[in-house]
């Protein structure tokens, strides 16, 4: 893994692993930008890029990540104004957004043997939410660079939570009514206890909207 601060190159690289095949050499060189959904300063991200794309001569694509299909435009929208700040006379820029949870298929679908790849600390993948710059180079035996900055869990993660709360209260709530209401039936049948049951049902109905609207 390799931190950028004065953006150098890469000291761990063995001299053999740096050099580049005739093959490798007819593609346009890239650099993979692995755009995470939240957390990064937008201009000062595109201008660190930038300067690394000058250092190492190369293009830039940004790869943006979408969970969710509504949500594609505003990560296109993100895509767009970072390539529009990086790109200058010499770097010329491109923007791709995969649809998906696993930021290694993204990169699969988009590297080729000689890309240098950036990401950011924090980004994480896989089931065991292992660093996604070690996750790369294990994997594709690729050149990861590692731009410092915070990178917040994505708001899906923070939705799946709130809706697991959500769930779990209300099928806790009805539980518990199911429970009074089997009791109060086993109890003699009058009026009374009729009127009991009736009024469980809505004080459960009025738990349960309560409940959700603490959520909303």
């Amino acid at each position: 893994m390799n931190k950028i601060h004065s953006l150098p190159q890469p000291a761990s690289q063995p001299l053999a692993a740096q050099s580049i095949t005739l093959a490798e050499a007819s593609r346009p060189r890239r650099l993979l930008v692995l755009v995470p959904e939240s957390g990064i300063d937008t201009a000062l991200t595109a201008r660190k890029v930038r300067e690394l794309a000058n250092l190492l001569d190369r293009r830039i694509q940004f790869v943006g990540l979408c969970r969710d299909a509504a949500l594609e435009p505003s990560v296109r929208r993100q895509l767009v104004t970072l390539s529009a700040i990086a790109r200058d006379d010499k770097i010329s820029t491109e923007i791709r957004v995969e649809l998906g949870r696993s930021w290694l298929a993204a990169v699969k679908s988009n590297w080729q043997p000689g890309d240098r790849i950036v990401c950011f600390t924090g980004q994480r993948a896989g089931l065991t939410r292992r660093e996604l710059s070690e996750l790369l180079e294990s994997t594709l035996d690729a050149t990861v660079y590692v731009l410092a900055g915070p990178v917040q869990e994505p708001k899906w993660r923070e939705g799946l939570l709130s809706q697991l709360v959500v769930w779990s209260g209300s099928i806790a709530i009805i539980a518990a009514f199911f429970w009074l209401q089997v009791k109060l039936v086993q109890l003699s049948q009058d009026w009374g206890h009729t009127w009991l049951i009736y009024i469980s049902i809505f004080v459960e109905v009025g738990l349960i909207w309560m409940w959700n609207s603490m959520f909303s």
